[in-house]
């Protein structure tokens, strides 16, 4: 076969394999609350060295449709993970790392993962889906999170299933 030939067969089953991808499913968004409960659902478990630098605290925080943690919002998951205070000096930066793991609605079973830094002197504060389970099985995507008061954030899920 000439170079010419096998550059044009190359190309043509390139092509044909593309077409036969399957179409990215459609983007979902997942607006919850997640009720951080310092002492009950969020443990500090290491302490620093000095200040609060290096202390890490281990969550298996309850997410709800709404607000209000009493049985007015239904209880939609949990953040399970961990957060370590990683800034040494000036504002107090966070690295989370997390799963939210959804028990009720139309992604029961499923979770996303998200990792990034929580600046939490900023409004809104985004993180990253680095992948997932069930029907977020590798996701992509982003988190906006905000806090609501110091035991609660208010997010906004934004993924690729």
């Amino acid at each position: 076969m000439h170079y010419g030939q096998l550059f044009v067969a190359l190309l043509v089953v390139v092509a044909v394999g593309a077409a036969a991808r399957p179409v990215s499913a459609a983007s979902a968004h997942l607006h919850f609350y997640m009720h951080d409960v310092v002492g009950d659902t969020a443990v500090q478990v290491v302490r620093g060295p000095s200040g609060t630098f290096g202390n890490t605290v281990v969550m298996d925080d309850v997410l709800t449709e709404g607000p209000s943690a009493s049985s007015s919002s239904a209880v939609v998951g949990r953040a399970q993970g961990q957060y370590i205070l990683a800034s040494s000096v000036g504002s107090i930066d966070l690295m989370v790392t997390m799963n939210v793991v959804l028990t009720s609605g139309p992604y029961a079973g499923s979770s996303v993962t998200v990792v990034g830094r929580d600046d939490t002197g900023a409004a809104v504060r985004e993180l990253t889906v680095v992948g997932g389970t069930g029907q977020f099985r590798m996701a992509r995507g982003y988190v906006l999170w905000k806090t609501v008061r110091p035991d609660l954030l208010d997010l906004d899920v934004y993924v690729n299933p």
